[in-house]
């Protein structure tokens, strides 16, 4: 229902300009994901795939937002580089 009267038909499908259009974040999320990218060191692809991936927890859960708990568990999914 949210990519109604668009050609998108997944999260996979998502650009950067679809991503910010669709994945709001409250004050806790954006300092939780600021934080993140900084101390991982994280592309801006790894950025957005942590983000989609947080949506797809967040509706498994039966959250419409994306809460900063969705976000963390997104993120602990990361594989490490050694």
């Amino acid at each position: 229902m949210r990519f109604e009267g668009t050609d998108l038909g997944s999260n996979a499908g998502m650009g950067p300009t679809q991503i910010r259009t669709y994945y709001q974040l409250d004050v806790a999320g954006r300092a939780l994901i600021r934080q993140a990218m900084h101390s991982l060191q994280m592309t801006a692809r790894a950025f957005h795939r942590v983000l989609k991936l947080s949506r797809t927890i967040a509706k498994l859960a039966g959250s419409d937002p994306i809460e900063p708990p969705h976000l963390a568990e997104a993120l602990q999914y990361r594989r490490r580089r050694w």
